[in-house]
């Protein structure tokens, strides 16, 4: 006879075959039995100190890593605390899996700790699904489903919930299971052979580059440099293709002006991207030019903007494709008219946000080339996203589609657990940071060098000039900060408040070589 364990303790055996090493999450009397296995399963805990925090922590752990990114929560509260998280990793494409406890009848009973009407489907409002396992065989084959769906498709967040009784029950471990994907391999689709030769003939070909071409780095460069393409980056896409290369116009998608270069081209390729608002902030391109589509997720390529060719491909594969069938042309870009635009870019930046562009050019400076990044949504991101040019893929990543506050701090953590002995940096503003400060404790604990802005100009500064724009008086746009050197100081981090951009700079390096996170409080004043 097998030996016989919980459910709640096969569960950590079956996430460890399948590579999970880390889980983060709070224990509660509810899903104690989770927590029966995952020492003995050689897993690590990271405890957080709300489920919001653990859910971006998963998120940030698995942008750095590419493995998923695994969280324990309670029924009720522990799971609606993490649903922020968990939209936010379904938005961005992260492949995070959420396993909570649940209430074992709800039905007939009422007034039960942590009851909800239906756990099941308010979890399912923001992820790609969520299911209840009735039974041991149901709750592996829902883990068994959610690895193999990470692998061959768009990545979402995932969660499986299991009754509290179910938990506890004697079972034996599941029947031994490699989770194999083939992936797709068709270099010679049609679709891909008709591009090849529109490229051929193409006098301005464009390339959208999205964060999921970055699997492509190779490849693409050679296409653009074989077609002399231009291209765009989305705010994802930034690194996937060298930022000196000479036709690479940036992040300025979500700039008006760019329409008027998507009207110059005769051919343009969206590559791994939704083309969404958060990366356009208006509902066209604004060409008048075939549309080539390249991506894995059919909502995308049947969406609003109407692609003239599809193709249902990963990023590389058709590229792979693309340079077996391209030939060599000459294009009628400019790269002196493409520098001279992407400065025009910067000084429009700097009109909107005065001053910032110096803070992120000082940053930039000293923070070591492999750093990966995590930012909130703050004024100093929004401009480094437009000017900061990334030498590497997926090293900045910002909480882009579902918007949420409070995400560097805790995606920071996990993004570190997941790089130890590599930098890892946290950018957040005054009013964000405040939405899950509480995870200092958590880096504290785990000694992590990481170093912390905190932007504070006092305000919802991007708020107010919202307001200002509408001709709306500003309302209830600023709120009374904390002390944050003393603050961080209280949860036993390292703190510093430098007076100008040259001493920024040495706390910053500092802080990448500390044995602890360390908070760095910037203001507008570092600027006079």
């Amino acid at each position: 006879m097998p030996d016989k364990k919980s459910l709640g303790a096969q569960i950590s055996y079956n996430l460890r075959a399948r590579g999970v090493d880390v889980i983060f999450g709070i224990p509660g009397v509810h899903n104690q039995e989770m927590y029966r296995g995952i020492e003995e399963a050689g897993i690590r805990h990271i405890l957080a100190r709300h489920e919001q925090g653990a859910g971006f922590m998963a998120d940030g752990y698995a942008r750095a890593c590419g493995k998923p990114g695994v969280a324990y929560v309670i029924t009720g509260p522990g799971l609606c605390n993490i649903m922020t998280p968990m939209g936010q990793a379904y938005s961005d494409s992260i492949p995070v899996l959420v396993l909570s406890s649940c209430l074992d009848e709800t039905a007939m009973r009422r007034g039960q700790l942590h009851q909800m009407l239906d756990q099941e489907t308010a979890a399912g409002c923001v992820c790609d699904w969520s299911y209840q396992a009735n039974n041991a065989q149901a709750a592996y084959g829902l883990i068994e489903r959610a690895f193999m769906e990470f692998k061959a498709q768009r990545p979402r967040s995932k969660h499986i919930q299991i009754p509290i009784n179910l938990l506890e029950e004697k079972t034996s471990s599941p029947p031994k299971q490699i989770c194999t994907v083939v992936q797709d391999s068709d270099v010679a689709h049609p679709n891909i052979k008709l591009l090849a030769k529109v490229l051929a003939e193409a006098r301005n070909p464009l390339f959208i580059i999205g964060g999921g071409a970055a699997q492509a780095q190779t490849e693409l460069a050679q296409v653009l440099s074989t077609c002399g393409a231009a291209c765009f980056e989305t705010y994802a896409g930034r690194g996937v293709v060298p930022w000196d290369y000479p036709l690479n116009y940036g992040a300025a998608l979500a700039r008006p002006s760019s329409r008027q270069i998507m009207s110059q081209a005769d051919c343009i390729v969206a590559i791994g991207t939704e083309l969404a608002e958060v990366d356009l902030w208006r509902n066209e391109l604004g060409h008048s030019c075939p549309l080539y589509r390249i991506d894995i997720d059919p909502e995308c390529l049947s969406d609003e903007h109407r692609a003239d060719v599809v193709i249902k491909a990963r990023a590389n594969i058709a590229m792979i494709g693309l340079l077996k069938a391209m030939s060599i042309s000459v294009s009628d870009w400019a790269a002196a008219s493409v520098e001279s635009q992407k400065l025009l870019w910067r000084s429009e930046t700097e009109a909107e946000r005065s001053g910032i562009i110096a803070i992120v050019d000082a940053l930039r400076a000293v923070v070591p080339e492999d750093t990966m990044i995590y930012s909130d949504m703050t004024q100093l991101a929004y401009v480094a996203k437009e000017v900061w040019p990334m030498t590497r893929p997926g090293h900045w990543h910002h909480p882009s589609g579902f918007g949420t506050l409070g995400y560097a701090l805790p995606a920071a953590i996990g993004g570190a657990v997941a790089r130890p002995n590599h930098p890892t940096m946290a950018i957040a503003g005054d009013y964000g940071f405040q939405y899950t400060v509480q995870e200092l404790g958590t880096a504290v604990e785990l000694k992590q060098p990481l170093p912390i802005i905190v932007w504070d100009n006092g305000k919802l500064k991007e708020i107010e000039d919202s307001m200002r724009r509408a001709q709306i008086a500003p309302n209830a746009v600023t709120a009374k900060n904390p002390d944050f050197v003393q603050l961080a100081l209280a949860y036993g981090a390292y703190a510093a408040a430098p007076k100008t951009l040259d001493e920024m700079q040495r706390v910053v390096l500092d802080a990448f070589s500390s044995d602890r996170p360390m908070l760095i409080h910037i203001t507008p004043e570092i600027l006079s």
